[in-house]
């Protein structure tokens, strides 16, 4: 049986202009640049530089012929929000995070890796299904100069993709080809044979020709640093052993790369704020290109103007006039929007530079409080989210550096006097007494928890092993050197 009934339900949404705004805080300083030039180029309601507003607010509740009132509920924001019927807003899928973050794929001219190699295959003499094989054996090599298939794989892909059949013996061949393409070690199937191919190239000496045996019949051994058993294996002296290690560690394992960043596009860091010492107090300025003089177009203005001056009001001037209350209406919020970017970047850096007085004043990385995103949070009564937004991609030009907003944070824990200490202020300890260890014989996790333990860090000896790992340093047998 149906029913009908009346259920009462409070919901909180963010209007569109609150969603805007957010966007808006999230962006750092190049990237609001670009909003805000594409903003200047959508709403010709919308001017830059210095000039006396007029409050044209005052000339919005104007007659129609009809004698009615046109009012902000004729205007649709979805209108000025977004250029398509739908808003931006909503065509988005909620299944993410709100503080994820906003990634762009950057384009890059110029001649790809894969170009480059077959550019110079173009240089070998090579009969039409050699050459076929081998140009596809290059599509298949990826960024590092590696192909990752197996010989197999890529002969049923010929056959599938191509309709080129094959066998491997004959792809074998091809990729003898492909291996003599500079860069030297491209097309490796994996990094022993890349560090192979690298070391036929070189001139033959005694350093490189025991480098050779290590890479071809010792890998393994060599891969974990068990330096004894290389010397006894290959009859060598300890100085020997470490000349040739040295000539392996010279190679490029990753042959590519070398080429493959040079078409990347380049990111330039611009601060969004400096910190200053001025008379031994800290200063904080925010950058002046995220502080743009906007104003509303007076001539749009004068149109409101004119229309309620007008005897006579025709359908198609009430028309116009709307859109030009939305075009003003859309110029005024931004504009607001952008003083309201300004006050929260300033307020939460500002609580951040006080909290961290004393490292900005000194820059010893051990004056580092803990603070987390909460922290800030409280202090300034907003959302959690509104700080990470500040926090996560925005830089600070300090006296040491520039620097991430967001490496200013970090958690606590409680050293033996019972105060409350930075993780970062123990990584730094932890990476300073790693760079002084003794190579040869390196301090291992248990041993690194002792010494901190006499330091007055209690750490576990796991909580050291994820310290480390976070640092990118590797364990104690894969740092040790001859």
């Amino acid at each position: 049986m149906l029913k009908q009934f009346l259920q009462y339900k409070l919901s909180q949404k963010l209007s569109p202009q609150q969603i805007q705004l957010m966007k808006l805080i999230e962006l750092p300083t190049q990237a609001f640049e670009q909003r805000l030039k594409q903003e200047l180029e959508e709403n010709p309601a919308l001017e830059s530089g210095k000039e006396q507003e007029d409050n044209y607010e005052d000339e919005f509740q104007t007659n129609d012929m009809d004698g009615q009132e046109i009012s902000a509920e004729d205007i649709n924001l979805d209108d000025y929000l977004s250029d398509d019927e739908i808003p931006e807003y909503r065509l988005n899928t909620n299944n993410h995070s709100v503080d994820d973050e906003q990634k762009t794929m950057p384009f890059a001219s110029g001649s790809s890796f894969t170009q480059l190699l077959i550019n110079q295959l173009n240089t070998f003499s090579l009969d039409k299904d050699q050459y076929k094989i081998a140009e596809f054996l290059i599509g298949s090599i990826d960024d590092s100069g590696y192909i990752r298939r197996p010989l197999l794989d890529i002969m049923d892909d010929l056959a599938f993709t191509q309709n080129f059949f094959t066998d491997e013996k004959t792809i074998e061949s091809a990729l003898k080809i492909v291996h003599q393409l500079d860069p030297a070690g491209v097309g490796a199937r994996n990094l022993q044979e890349c560090l192979a191919l690298q070391l036929l190239r070189k001139t033959q000496t005694a350093n490189t020709s025991l480098a050779k045996d290590i890479i071809n019949s010792g890998f393994d051994q060599f891969t974990k640093k068990h330096y004894q058993k290389l010397i006894q294996k290959f009859d060598v002296t300890e100085l020997q052993l470490r000349d040739a290690v040295l000539e392996i560690e010279r190679l490029n394992p990753k042959p590519g790369s070398s080429f493959s960043n040079n078409t990347r596009s380049i990111e330039h860091v611009v601060p969004d704020f400096t910190i200053s010492i001025v008379e031994g107090e800290l200063e904080l300025t925010l950058n002046g290109r995220n502080a743009p003089e906007l104003h509303v177009s007076q001539p749009y203005n004068e149109m409101l103007k004119g229309y309620k001056a007008s005897k006579e009001k025709t359908k198609s001037q009430k028309e116009a006039v709307l859109f030009i209350k939305q075009k003003l209406d859309a110029a005024k919020w931004f504009i607001d929007a952008i003083k309201q970017r300004q006050q929260t970047l300033f307020v939460t850096m500002s609580t951040i530079m006080y909290y961290q007085e004393n490292y900005f004043l000194t820059g010893d990385e051990q004056q580092l409080r803990p603070m987390i995103l909460k922290d800030v949070a409280d202090k300034i009564e907003m959302d959690i989210s509104t700080v990470s937004r500040v926090a996560n991609s925005k830089y600070v030009d300090t006296p040491y550096g520039t620097k991430l907003i967001k490496e200013f944070f970090s958690e606590s824990m409680t050293n033996d006097k019972g105060e409350e200490v930075s993780t970062r202020e123990i990584k730094s300890i932890l990476e300073t007494i790693i760079g002084e260890e003794n190579k040869k014989k390196p301090l291992t996790d248990e041993k690194l928890a002792l010494l901190l333990k006499e330091k007055g860090y209690p750490i576990a000896r796991r909580t050291i092993a994820k310290y480390r790992e976070q640092l990118d340093l590797p364990v104690a047998r894969l740092r040790k050197e001859i």
